[in-house]
């Protein structure tokens, strides 16, 4: 199942998150229900307290969505032998119709952030440059049309 790939960088990420709201996290939200009782005693009516109470709903909600991802994450390395796109590696490409050249990262779904180039191995994009090699094309059906995308070079992952 694809949704569960996951980079080592994307665990590491995951991880940290979990440590810092299982940490810090939990003990800010201790800390302003504590206030909010110490300023006004009457919980059932206490504003602050509520908030509070809120807060650690979603605080926990959030810690339980991480702890799950970690759990049933498949780590996934990129295998640079290949030479085709793997979860984890860079990709160049070229859009065939406009000529504008991008370059994108394939990462697991939990991992996807567009705006900086990470593209989810689930998503449409990421799907069509699965298994392809430099000079091969990727087709994409988008709402705007099918785009073509021309694979200009597989690289290893930053860092590696």
């Amino acid at each position: 199942m694809r949704e569960a790939f996951i980079t080592p960088d994307g665990l590491a990420r995951l991880t940290e998150e979990l440590e810092r709201l299982s940490d810090i996290g939990r003990r800010e939200v201790a800390q302003r229900m504590r206030h909010a009782v110490s300023t006004d005693a009457n919980t059932g009516e206490n504003a602050d307290y509520h908030a509070a109470r809120e807060e650690q709903a979603l605080l926990e909600q959030r810690i339980a969505i991480l702890q799950e991802r970690i759990a049933s994450a498949q780590l996934v390395e990129p295998d640079e032998s290949n030479g085709s796109v793997d979860v984890g590696e860079r990709v160049r490409l070229r859009d065939m119709d406009t000529g504008e050249k991008l370059e994108v990262e394939l990462v697991g779904s939990f991992e996807g952030d567009p705006f900086r180039g990470r593209i989810s191995v689930a998503s449409p994009l990421g799907e069509a440059l699965l298994g392809r090699r430099h000079g091969e094309v990727a087709i994409v059906d988008a709402p705007k049309g099918r785009i073509r995308f021309k694979v200009l070079a597989v690289d290893p992952p930053v860092g590696t």
